[in-house]
């Protein structure tokens, strides 16, 4: 019976010494602060990037007519510089 007594008075400290242990003490934060980080990635201010380049070598006739040659890296831009071409210089030889 003593055994069964001191056994129990043991698990009652025990339990009271883990208790005491893992509360945290009055007045201080859970456990050491550590400082928040807070990392912002930096805003790269991106450039438009430029148009491609488009070279146009234009040739003009003993007749007042003209003609061009283009060349470039963008097809597409080529075709709209051709188009602006064909309107600015066919007005001007009608």
């Amino acid at each position: 019976m003593k055994r069964i007594m001191l056994f129990w008075v043991l698990m009652v400290c025990f339990i009271i010494a883990c208790e005491s242990k893992t509360s945290p003490p009055q007045g201080k934060s859970e456990g050491p602060t550590v400082p928040k980080i807070v990392v912002e990635k930096e805003k790269i201010e991106k450039d438009p990037p430029l148009p491609p380049e488009v070279k146009i070598r234009l040739k003009k006739d003993g007749k007042d007519n003209y003609s061009w040659e283009l060349s470039g890296s963008d097809a597409d831009q080529i075709l709209k510089v051709n188009e602006r071409l064909k309107k600015k210089l066919g007005e001007q030889s009608k």
